[in-house]
């Protein structure tokens, strides 16, 4: 990677402070004759070179300072006729379609579609034509940074998210997509896909799953570890309406605004709207285009951050009580057949979508992260350069421990699934139900976050974050209290493949002391108010 950094820096020296030697060229790699594959295609190979290194550099150099990749005319059509437009580019956004989950996007989608420095490095090679010929691509991420905080203590940021540390740099992820995707543009044949994505670092605590490598987060709580929360199958069947997936494994729950993986996000921090919410599913999801308007979505899984041991699965109990009266109990009672359901709506114009959620529907007991979730996103383009989008939702666990309950309080210690004798690290908080004679009550959480974003050129956009999150019982963040958190962030491409996004967010908890503490230490919060400027750098490969 330090090779291309370098060959990169060298090349926005050769080309000035500009950043272009002239509008539209492309400067040779050194040795090379002059030629620019964004005005002439066919000389891609001739620009790139022969060996494997050589044309990874040179994939970096060809794309610095542009905001797109070279386009072949001899592509097939990227999307289907009359339907409804693309709302957005990569660059400036992370994201060309409104966000929607649980499938590969249909009308839009076609194989071998990714502007990939490793996939055109490879693609002159055996193995590579081999790839391309199957239609399988590998690719991937790192992404670290970085942040300043008034807070002090290990973890002490939270319930701030993914930068929980305060006052460090840190790997937050490094990411590998091994992927085939099914062609939803055509409509003449059945056609597959699969993703597995392994992923590294810091930000594996936000997306582990109970059960799946669980042990290094609950039982060890490691600083760093790895995940892979996409690990699934599709089946695209374009003869029912106008198209449907089917997907199958592990997936990023529906909906949201943000996701966990980096080049997803408008910031490098997180809202807590999506910090406390459902993250993965385990099971099958179906999703039926209607018409280019309408799509609706129906899955069944075994919950959120649950996996399909754990349905049933029971451990000891050592401590008998009435919450959990017998000797045995289950391991994680959130682990149950559930099911979610979506309806999206998106104009001919591409300008404004909707998309309307009920996700990881259960009893709703008190689980790992049993999470009810009803709730909305929305989008909507002005134009060119200014678009907002909006989520809310609300969400609760049944039957949650009462930490206002000296009874249940001694609870904490053994006599649940998440007691201490079980799971020593980062279990699932209880809730301060407002009285002590209950033993337990049911948690909510509201929410309504907004992102206005403004793009002033082709390889930037700045974002203006606003939110409010009334954890009612605490269960979420561990502090019983209403939130307003507010961030503004700018979001700045070197090229399609290297990002940078410098911030800063301000986060108040208006009832009680949220933030520089750390339940896992028996350290208690102490401030009401966090000041975080942090900032990352995204590598594609």
């Amino acid at each position: 990677m330090r090779k291309y950094l370098l060959a990169g820096a060298s090349l926005v020296a050769m080309m000035g402070m500009g950043g272009a030697a002239n509008a539209g060229d492309t400067l040779p790699p050194a040795g090379k004759t002059f030629c620019d594959p964004y005005k002439n295609y066919g000389c891609l190979d001739s620009y790139l070179g022969n060996d494997f290194f050589t044309r990874f550099i040179n994939y970096y150099r060809l794309e610095w300072g542009k905001d797109a990749a070279p386009s072949d005319p001899k592509a097939p059509a990227s999307r289907r006729d009359a339907w409804p437009a693309t709302p957005q580019s990569i660059p400036p956004m992370p994201f060309s379609e409104w966000p929607y989950g649980g499938t590969t996007s249909i009308g839009v989608t076609r194989p071998n579609s990714v502007d990939s420095p490793l996939m055109s490095a490879l693609g002159n090679t055996s193995v590579g034509q081999a790839m391309n010929d199957s239609h399988i691509q590998v690719y991937g991420w790192i992404n670290a940074g970085g942040n300043l905080s008034n807070n002090t203590v290990r973890g002490g940021n939270s319930p701030a998210a993914y930068d929980y540390n305060p006052n460090t740099v840190q790997l937050d992820q490094a990411v590998v997509y091994i992927e085939r995707l099914p062609d939803t543009v055509q409509k003449d044949h059945v056609d597959w896909g699969f993703r597995i994505a392994p992923i590294y670092g810091e930000n594996y605590r936000y997306t582990t799953a109970y059960g799946l490598w669980s042990n290094q987060l609950l039982q060890q709580n490691k600083n760093y570890g790895y995940d892979m929360p996409m690990a699934y199958g599709e089946v695209f069947i374009p003869y029912l309406a106008d198209g449907l997936l089917l997907r199958f494994g592990r997936y990023i729950s529906i909906p949201d605004i943000e996701a966990q993986l980096a080049p997803n996000n408008y910031m490098y921090t997180h809202s807590m709207t999506y910090t406390f919410d459902n993250y993965t599913n385990t099971g099958i999801n179906a999703s039926l285009s209607l018409n280019k308007n309408w799509m609706v979505q129906g899955s069944v899984s075994v919950g959120t951050e649950a996996m399909p041991w754990h349905v049933g699965a029971k451990i000891p109990n050592a401590n008998p009580n009435p919450l959990f009266p017998d000797t045995t109990m289950l391991k994680d009672p959130g682990a149950q057949p559930s099911f979610s359901a979506g309806v999206r709506y998106v104009t001919d114009s591409g300008k404004d979508g909707v998309y309307v959620v009920a996700n990881g529907i259960n009893n709703g007991t008190w689980g790992y992260n049993n999470l009810q979730w009803y709730g909305l996103t929305y989008y909507h383009k002005f134009n060119d350069q200014w678009h907002i989008s909006f989520e809310t939702y609300n969400e609760h666990q049944n039957n949650v421990l009462n930490l206002d309950n000296p009874a249940s309080v001694a609870l904490v210690a053994s006599g649940t699934p998440f007691s201490l004798d079980v799971m020593p690290w980062n279990a699932p908080f209880g809730a301060h139900c407002g009285n002590t004679t209950q033993l337990s009550c049911t948690a909510s959480v509201q929410t309504f976050l907004t992102y206005v974003n403004y793009s002033p050129t082709k390889l930037d956009n700045i974002s203006y974050r606003l939110e409010w999150f009334d954890d009612k019982q605490g269960q979420r963040t561990g502090v019983k209290t209403r939130y307003v958190e507010t961030g503004l962030g700018w979001q700045h491409w070197f090229s399609p493949q290297i990002e940078m996004r410098p911030e800063v967010s301000i986060y108040r908890a208006l009832d009680a002391p949220a933030f520089n503490g750390n339940a896992n230490l028996g350290i208690p919060p102490n401030k009401k108010t966090a000041v975080i400027g942090s900032a990352d750098i995204i590598i594609h490969f």
